[in-house]
């Protein structure tokens, strides 16, 4: 699976990088009609056993691909299928979130994500099924590499989407794990900009202090090119750092958790980059951040309440046993305990630079593990989850495969605000850490 460079012109079309999608259309050696039928044939194969899609009008994209071939360029996305995670409202489509409550349920206007693809020229292939509310009960999708194992979530069809070639990139969301877990355990690149990067009017909000739009893709070039087109931040333009970039390997307090395979992957990449010549030192996370975790959980369950205050009290017998104990986990939180959380996460933010300290980036576990086996949990969120409540960009790289051939990805860690950095390092690290 290719995730660094271009793939070649031979390749099936679905199979085939965003960029180089825009060129081979650009350039009159395929149409974009040809790639999106190419995607849903794909579809067609693989679905009944992935469950990758929530909502999927085939000649309804067949349609917007014609009708984009016989104008003019729409834009740096002319001609690409996204898929679009089912949190966020689109208007000619149900937006349904996982929940029963929302069945068929048709919003009015497009997220400002959706509408700003839409006008760069994407193909919206469909909507991609997600975890209840974008929280922990998974929806129907399987693992690409595994059936009887879990995508992860809450991005979960998004990731499982990207990875079985059905699409060359999804939107997702992350609130503690949900863009990097699934891209982890599919083998993918899951991108998460810095908090407040991407715009979330039109998303289905889980957690205010921490809902973070991203990218799930299989090559870096492809996530900066969504990206961008949702930022302007010109990321797409960029490339590998010019020289060895200094990087930090952090283990961080959850070190004691990971098993074999992440210790595997962390070792074997920090390995492979020293050989490379990257400056790699030790960075030892304070004590005090060792309380993110129980912050970001605190902060989740109090806003998670909130935000769901509608669903609770008008159909609770809709809402999973799952998400129901942390509304009322968060119901039950005080406002002073919640208030402390925020008040942690800000002081921390605060010590980044000193813990960073001469590192351009840092490497770090993404999940304990390969995915987990059975489809009943999306996997555990905490190695993604601390970096998020941090509001940094980051990003899963597949550099490693376990036994049987599972995916396990390394995390990179940038500066907040500091995108562009965080992907150049990235491609420079793609490019010497070996693929999985």
């Amino acid at each position: 699976m290719a995730w660094c460079s271009m793939a070649t012109r031979e390749e099936p079309l679905n199979r085939l990088p965003a960029l180089e999608i825009t060129q081979g259309i650009a350039q009159g050696r395929f149409t974009a009609e040809a790639v999106t039928a190419a995607c849903l044939a794909r579809i067609d194969a693989r679905e009944g056993v992935l469950g990758a899609w929530a909502y999927l009008d085939a000649e309804a994209a067949l349609a917007r691909a014609r009708e984009l071939d016989q104008g003019p360029l729409r834009g740096p996305l002319h001609g690409v299928p996204v898929g679009i995670k089912d949190v966020f409202d689109t208007f000619d489509m149900p937006t349904e979130m996982g929940s029963p409550i929302y069945t068929g349920h048709r919003p009015a206007a497009d997220a400002s994500v959706v509408a700003t693809l839409r006008a760069a020229g994407a193909v919206i292939l469909g909507k991609t099924v997600t975890a209840e509310f974008a929280g922990l009960f998974p929806g129907k999708t399987t693992n690409p590499f595994d059936a009887t194992r879990t995508p992860g979530g809450s991005s979960s069809g998004s990731a499982a989407a990207v990875a079985d070639a059905m699409v060359p990139v999804a939107l997702g969301t992350q609130t503690g794990g949900s863009i990097l877990r699934p891209a982890s355990f599919c083998g993918i690149i899951g991108f998460k900009p810095s908090f407040g990067a991407i715009s979330r009017v039109g998303l289905k909000i889980a957690a205010e202090s921490l809902d973070t739009v991203g990218v799930l893709a299989r090559s870096i070039d492809d996530a900066a090119l969504l990206t961008d087109v949702l930022t302007g931040q010109g990321l797409a333009a960029g490339g590998e750092v010019a020289d060895a970039p200094a990087i930090g390997l952090c283990r961080t307090f959850l070190w004691d958790t990971a098993g074999d395979d992440t210790i595997e992957a962390v070792e074997g990449a920090a390995a492979r980059l020293r050989e490379a010549g990257a400056p790699l030192a030790e960075v030892d996370m304070p004590d005090a951040f060792a309380r993110l975790t129980g912050a970001r959980d605190t902060i989740n369950a109090y806003e998670r309440a909130r935000a769901t205050a509608f669903e609770w009290h008008h159909h609770r017998d809709d809402i999973s046993d799952r998400l129901a104990a942390i509304i009322e986990q968060g119901f039950a939180t005080p406002f002073e305990a919640y208030i402390g959380a925020i008040t942690q996460a800000q002081d921390l933010r605060a010590g980044l630079d000193q813990m960073f300290g001469p590192n351009d980036a840092l490497l770090a576990p993404c999940v304990p593990g390969v995915a987990p086996e059975g489809l009943e949990s999306t996997g555990d969120p905490a190695f993604q989850g601390l970096w998020t409540i941090l509001h940094v960009p980051t990003i899963t790289l597949p550099t490693h495969r376990a036994g049987g051939g599972l995916p396990v990805g390394i995390q990179l860690v940038g500066r907040p605000r500091d995108d562009h950095r965080l992907l150049s390092v990235a491609r420079w690290v793609a490019a010497r850490a070996g693929t999985g």
